[in-house]
């Protein structure tokens, strides 16, 4: 749902001046500009904005269920870009099974749709770096790259497909599977954490969005870091578990499933949020 602000002129306010004085003088509310301001004159600008009716709907959920409004609730999907999931990609050119991230592609695909269905904002989180890598830091271009040893963000791809996770070229494009519809936003970053210095906290405040369904890979990386910045933001947190993937162990996973069930929020299935999605009336 698009929020907009609602501008309006209300007439003067009405000062009671005593039984001597003379009475105020009348003005007439002054014309808007397209902007929804006013051009000259007295003037009440309103800052209210509509709030949508709630949606409430209660969802299959672990450590305990939960209950979230609609109205109030986006679907984030992180990561699922060329670089980490397609053959020609950095990841797969690196040697990374990427495998078990492809295997959530239909989960993913049949999420979205429901999430569409259903009106809830549909959010794609995806690296996109300057070509300059300006803002990417000394030690995590280290990091990335094993001091030298491997390409890294803004570096040519090996297949030849443009720069690596440089926003813009082909390898930080979201795959062609769950490529974007219109009315989906995507939001670029530039740390594991897509809250790091960027638009998308401020995205969903203008949009009334208190509460996040989180997906994509990897689960103990770039998913648990955005989930963990969205929690100290104050974000309802449920992470679709099976919908969620890493090129780790398993162990790895399960340690993602403890913390996030422990300490910021719940765990649920894919199957049983979009059935909760799609008995609720459109």
């Amino acid at each position: 749902m698009e929020y907009s602000a609602i501008d309006s002129i209300t007439p003067p306010c009405v000062v009671s001046r005593g039984s001597g004085a003379p009475p105020p003088a009348s003005r007439e509310p002054r014309p808007m500009t397209s902007a929804g301001s006013v051009t000259a004159g007295l003037s009440t600008l309103s800052f209210a904005r509509p709030v949508p009716a709630p949606r409430p709907v209660a969802v299959p959920a672990t450590p305990q269920d939960a209950e979230i409004d609609l109205a109030r609730t986006a679907l984030v999907i992180v990561d699922m870009q060329n670089d980490f999931l397609h053959p020609d990609g950095w990841f797969p050119r690196l040697g990374v099974d990427a495998a078990p991230l492809l295997a959530i592609v239909p989960r993913l695909k049949a999420l979205a749709a429901a999430a569409r269905a259903a009106g809830l904002p549909v959010i794609f989180v995806n690296w996109g770096v300057r070509a300059d890598r300006a803002e990417l830091s000394a030690p995590l271009l280290a990091k990335a790259g094993a001091s030298g040893r491997r390409p890294v963000y803004g570096d040519p791809s090996a297949s030849g497909r443009g720069r690596i996770l440089v926003e813009g070229d082909w390898g930080a494009a979201t795959i062609d599977a769950l490529a974007p519809e219109r009315g989906d936003l995507v939001v670029h970053k530039h740390r594991l954490s897509g809250f790091h210095d960027n638009e998308f906290d401020s995205i969903l405040r203008n949009r009334g969005i208190d509460t996040l369904l989180f997906s994509g890979v990897n689960i103990d990386r770039c998913v648990f870091s955005t989930l963990c910045d969205a929690s100290f933001r104050g974000y309802g947190c449920l992470l679709v578990e099976d919908a969620c993937a890493t090129v780790s162990p398993a162990y790895v996973s399960d340690a993602i499933l403890f913390l996030v069930r422990q300490l910021y929020g719940v765990t649920l299935a894919s199957d049983a949020l979009i059935a909760a999605l799609e008995a609720q009336p459109q």
